[in-house]
């Protein structure tokens, strides 16, 4: 369902062929979805199905012709449909990198450390990036706080762990 609303609500945007809807997800919305360019298309082609989208054929230069998508009047009661729910409801996170904490005790307490900090760095340097990138217009922004809040929150939770193991060490 959300990766119908969110290619739904990008062609809402503008009209755009497939290699534009993946490189603007590829460069504004990695932090919320993993959308891969094959899934793409084939949401593409089950919306133009449902009568959601309609393609036409568009020319560049040399190119071969491209599919420019535009949504059509189902397609947007489709996305009114999708939004209303996707926003009502909970999705529970999975913090699939949790795994390995639930055995964290099998390591050696300073490898176990050396590892934790590893993460620390790489998730300070994600929050660096995320910082890094200029206020967008609209929604969007939205997204980008709510990945930095999260990130402040796991490095916060994360110092704590690393606290604790180094006291206990």
């Amino acid at each position: 369902m959300e990766r119908e609303l969110l290619l739904l609500g990008l062609l809402r945007r503008e009209d755009m062929h497939g290699y534009q809807l993946h490189e603007f997800i590829e460069r504004n919305m990695t932090s919320c979805t993993d959308l891969k360019k094959p899934t793409a298309y084939h949401l593409l082609e089950k919306m133009t199905e449902r009568g959601w989208l309609q393609p036409s054929p568009a020319q560049a230069g040399n190119r071969p012709a491209r599919r420019v998508y535009r949504i059509t009047p189902a397609g947007e009661a489709a996305f009114q449909a999708l939004l209303r729910e996707n926003v009502a409801t909970h999705y529970p996170a999975y913090f699939t990198g949790n795994i390995g904490l639930a055995y964290l005790d099998a390591l050696p307490a300073p490898e176990a450390l050396a590892r934790l900090r590893e993460r620390h760095t790489s998730l300070a340097a994600e929050l660096a990036r995320l910082t890094a990138v200029p206020p967008h217009a609209g929604s969007l922004q939205w997204l980008i706080d709510h990945q930095r809040h999260h990130l402040r929150a796991e490095l916060d939770w994360l110092e704590t762990l690393i606290q604790h193991l180094t006291a206990v060490e």
